[in-house]
């Protein structure tokens, strides 16, 4: 199957897909920042550079899109049409990335948590910056929502 755009114009689009300061991430930001959570951007020091880091709690959030980090079962959770094997080895790299650098993450003594797209994109957002508040006071070791 062909791409239904030109090379150019799919590569224009694929350069203007952010990977820091997404609309899900920027949601959660402010509810937690609402809830008087402070935090640190987008740790450039820790591995894969976590998008919201809790020093205080020892803890590190990510905000996954369903697309690029393949959340299980989740119809965003799609896959292109064209360029398949490109496509399977993309999201087969980003995946086993994503294990290495939380794998790293604990052994280094930090808290991982995920927040999917998703459940952003249909929850309570407010919900969603209370439960990842409880996760931090609880000293759980991680939290996937």
């Amino acid at each position: 199957m062909a791409d239904v755009v030109d090379a150019a114009t799919r590569s224009r689009m694929m350069a203007s897909i952010r990977g820091k300061d997404t609309r899900p991430e920027l949601l959660l930001r402010r509810a937690l920042h609402r809830r008087g959570l402070r935090y640190r951007l987008h740790g450039g020091k820790l591995p894969g550079r976590p998008d919201l880091v809790f020093p205080r709690f020892r803890a590190v959030l990510f905000v996954h899109g369903c697309f690029w980090h393949r959340h299980e079962g989740c119809r965003y959770t799609t896959t292109p049409a064209t360029r398949t094997d490109f496509w399977q080895a993309k999201f087969g790299a980003n995946v086993a990335r994503d294990n290495r650098n939380q794998h790293e993450l604990a052994q280094a003594d930090w808290r991982v948590g995920i927040v999917w797209e998703c459940t952003i994109r249909k929850g309570e957002i407010d919900a969603i910056a209370g439960e990842v508040e409880a996760w931090l006071s609880s000293g759980e070791r991680s939290l996937e929502l």
